[in-house]
């Protein structure tokens, strides 16, 4: 969170508030997001496996931060839909676009994520 005059430097309590906020959204994403849920137990399976499988170290951080940026992408996409929901559940195009628009967003993580490992396993 900003401060009242703006973006301040945090210092030392504001960076552990800063820490509790985002375990707070990490807390609210697995108990109501399913799909969030889902792709944490990939990741939990995920992460140990290309820190194995990737010859050198770019490799495995390019296999395990495929996964991560799949996992922000979904928190992002979670964000976009509380926020959408917050306004009530009847239709309107523009609310629409913007769910419609996240959910492409974790696809397209998603389809990053299984090129990255492909090209990276199998070169």
């Amino acid at each position: 969170m900003a401060g009242h005059y703006g973006h301040m430097p945090r210092g030392m309590l504001g960076t552990f508030k800063a820490l509790r906020w985002s375990l707070q959204g990490l807390r609210a994403a697995w108990l109501h997001e399913a799909s969030f849920r889902l792709e944490v137990v990939l990741a939990v399976a995920l992460v140990p496996l290309a820190a194995l499988l990737g010859d050198t170290g770019v490799e495995k951080a390019l296999l395990i931060g495929a996964v991560m940026a799949v996992l922000a992408l979904e928190l992002l996409n979670s964000a976009i839909e509380a926020v959408i929901e917050r306004y009530g559940d009847e239709h309107h195009e523009l609310a629409g676009r913007a769910k419609d628009m996240g959910s492409a967003a974790v696809f397209i993580g998603i389809a990053s994520a299984l090129a990255t490992w492909a090209l990276v396993l199998l070169s």
